[in-house]
């Protein structure tokens, strides 16, 4: 098993000046990348606060996870990501999805994934200083381009598929279980194959929800609230790993959460609705409870084959912005990692 980087995509973002300081000290500490959210009407511009990291930074990488085609046309997306390359050479990134909160909160739909291989398609060739055909009366070409590697964020097979065409990597979102994350890269290289494309160039980051918490009777809660947040939106990761849902329709359970089982505020109390859950399904989709239990879950995924590039271990709650410190940047670097590193593939 490698060492794959770490990211982070949970900062101080009440300013831009803030979350400059925050990626500084992300950087002080070894994490590699920095990663921001783009949701309009919940977080300031990620590129200006990216813009802001880069100045007080020399080494972490700065990328977007994720940005969609629905809120911003292929050639903003690709004039922000080069505008940021400008000012950060070579640790930019930039990753696409289909959009959710962001998308929904405006009022519009995610993009299809057609929309999406297109968008990614254009934003690629824009970056690299081409002409492409946009609708003007001749083709466009960005004056400023600057090579940016672009990704895309996924978890459903078709989406994945197409990653594999298109993107220069693939951010998995599938929980911990082997089954599922076995099955999202394989359709990865299935997509790369479709193509002529050699699946090991693509590189491939993974996103594991993580509650590190002392309190393993709480950490599992939240767990089970995470286990319940994927089957929310895709059952097939329980059928895939051979699970049942064995309580009230889940339809009926996301009345009593807001908006959703991953991000509702109480995370203890919207695990409590699914309590029926077992030990075996919060341990497929979420790493919990206190620096060695984590690790251990951690390590057994990154032991499933699948390659990994960049582990985003993605923080549950969100870390309070006045919490105590050692805080989970510190922590998980400090406590979580080296653990993950002595224990054998």
């Amino acid at each position: 098993m490698s060492t794959p980087t770490l990211g982070l995509n949970r900062f101080d973002w009440r300013t831009p000046v803030t979350f400059a300081a925050d990626v500084a000290r992300a950087e002080a500490l070894g994490w590699g990348w920095a990663l921001i959210p783009a949701s309009s009407l919940l977080i300031q511009d990620p590129y200006v606060n990216l813009a802001f990291a880069a100045q007080q930074t020399e080494r972490i990488g700065l990328g977007v996870l994720l940005d969609n085609p629905i809120v911003r046309h292929p050639a903003v997306l690709a004039s922000s990501a080069a505008t940021v390359e400008r000012m950060a050479p070579e640790r930019t990134l930039l990753t696409l999805g289909v959009g959710d909160t962001a998308v929904r909160l405006i009022g519009a739909k995610p993009a299809k994934v057609e929309t999406l291989e297109k968008a990614t398609a254009t934003v690629k060739a824009l970056l690299q200083g081409d002409s492409v055909e946009l609708g003007a009366t001749k083709p466009s070409r960005m004056v400023h381009a600057k090579p940016v590697p672009i990704w895309i964020a996924a978890g459903g097979p078709r989406t994945l598929r197409m990653a594999g065409r298109v993107a220069d990597g693939v951010f998995i979102r599938v929980g911990t279980h082997e089954a599922n994350l076995k099955a999202a890269y394989d359709e990865v290289c299935a997509g790369a194959a479709e193509v002529g494309r050699d699946p090991s160039t693509i590189k491939i980051g993974l996103i594991f929800h993580v509650v590190l918490d002392d309190d393993t009777d709480r950490a599992a809660l939240m767990a089970r609230s995470m286990a319940a947040g994927y089957y929310e939106y895709s059952p097939m990761l329980f059928t895939n790993a051979g699970f049942e849902w064995n309580g009230p329709p889940c339809e009926e359970l996301k009345k009593q959460v807001w908006p959703d089982f991953h991000h509702h505020s109480r995370l203890e109390e919207s695990g409590r609705v699914v309590e029926f859950l077992p030990d075996e399904v919060a341990n497929a989709f979420c790493a919990h409870g206190n620096a060695a239990d984590v690790a251990r879950q951690l390590s057994a995924a990154l032991s499933q084959g699948v390659p990994c590039d960049i582990l985003v271990p993605h923080p549950m709650p969100a870390p309070r912005r006045d919490g105590p410190r050692p805080d989970y940047m510190e922590r998980f670097a400090k406590e979580v990692m080296p653990l993950v590193n002595a224990i054998p593939a």
